[in-house]
């Protein structure tokens, strides 16, 4: 199971892109791709991939957002958006924002009982529920990304009613209270000028239309049983912690089999001997010998990506830092890297003998 792809990717945009670039980048592609233009089968999944990266990048908290944590709540994505859309549609004569999505799929983006045309489901078409998964990483892990497996609890069909819900040998019954419809009316009579009428989901059967006569035994009736499913994840490199990953589609499945989301929280665990720092830099800390900061020397420095000789000038000062560029931490979804600060700290002696002692004052007394 792959994560979804990029939306800056989908956009072909870089990711400090501006919003004026975002939006005329999806128009171009909304008229490359837009199914009354496009007759490719592809086309519409496309506009709908498209459509999706810009609701996000074009709402500054939602762009925020899934820069920081990688995703935005499928309920949200599209919530709050149609004047960055109704600008562009009218703009290239494709009709108002609900127009256009109504009349080539079928759908709107009100609470209406109908499937929508990215596929996120209303009425009695309930999402299953997400899982949380934390992960640990270490900063090794950060510089080359990690193709990880996790075990994962799932709702999957009961393999004795096959996920219908009834005993092995029965089947479900058309519900006599509201003849398989799923909904009942009730008219309230005010006077006799005025008559309401009220439509809700019949309560027999939730909504359904169909009763289990007789319930399974293993599932209860639910259909589903708990299991755990073994997932694959590419972690990309440059991810920092407390940042959470979005698996679409491996989450808890529902009774309309529509699943959730697997939301993989990061954790970076502390190194050994590197410091984490903001920016992708990390800190590395050298101790040396006054005689060392005095004359200079050449010391051998770790790094994530193999050991460095850095040259100590004579003359040095405790605290003083350096830089070795590149040689941090990725940054997520760009191709640059942070740096590695190395701080020079100093060795006191605690133990020195007579003669060491006398060296130590004779250099300083020729040094005032």
């Amino acid at each position: 199971m792959s994560s979804k792809r990029d939306y800056y990717d989908i956009l072909g945009v870089d990711r400090q892109a501006s919003k004026e670039e975002i939006k005329g980048k999806y128009r171009k592609l909304a008229l490359q791709f837009h199914p009354d233009r496009n007759k490719d089968p592809s086309a519409e999944e496309k506009f709908k991939e498209i459509s999706e990266a810009y609701a996000v990048l074009s709402d500054e908290q939602k762009r925020k957002r899934y820069d920081r944590y990688g995703h935005v709540g499928e309920e949200e994505v599209f919530r709050g958006s149609e004047s960055n859309f109704e600008e562009i549609f009218k703009d290239i004569g494709f009709g108002g924002f609900s127009d256009i999505f109504e009349h080539f799929f079928g759908g709107g983006f009100s609470g209406s009982g109908r499937r929508n045309p990215f596929g996120f489901g209303f009425g009695n078409e309930h999402k299953g529920e997400d899982i949380l998964f934390d992960l640990e990483l270490s900063l090794e892990d950060v510089v080359n990304g990690k193709r990880e497996n996790i075990e994962v609890p799932v709702l999957e069909d009961c393999t004795a009613c096959k996920g219908s819900g009834c005993f092995p040998g029965t089947s479900m019954k058309t519900c006599i209270t509201c003849n398989g419809q799923g909904q009942t009316k009730r008219v309230y009579s005010q006077n006799r000028f005025s008559t309401f009428v009220t439509v809700e989901a019949c309560r027999a059967c939730g909504g359904t239309g169909q009763l289990i006569e007789k319930p399974c035994t293993v599932c209860h009736a639910t259909g589903k049983i708990k299991t755990k499913k073994n997932i694959q994840i590419d972690i990309p490199s440059g991810v920092e912690d407390g940042m959470t990953l979005q698996v679409h589609g491996a989450g808890m499945s529902s009774k309309s089999n529509i699943p959730g989301d697997l939301l993989v929280r990061i954790h970076i665990k502390p190194h050994k001997i590197f410091e984490r720092l903001e920016g992708g830099n990390i800190l590395y800390n050298v101790n040396l010998h006054y005689t060392d900061l005095v004359i200079g020397t050449e010391v051998k420095v770790p790094t994530l990506q193999g050991d460095e000789k850095i040259k100590i000038p004579h003359g040095t000062q405790i605290d003083s830092v350096f830089r070795l560029r590149g040689k941090g931490l990725p940054h997520y979804g760009r191709r640059d890297r942070g740096d590695q600060i190395i701080k020079i700290n100093l060795i006191i002696p605690t133990k020195l003998s007579e003669r060491q002692k006398w060296l130590v004052q004779e250099l300083h007394d020729s040094s005032l």
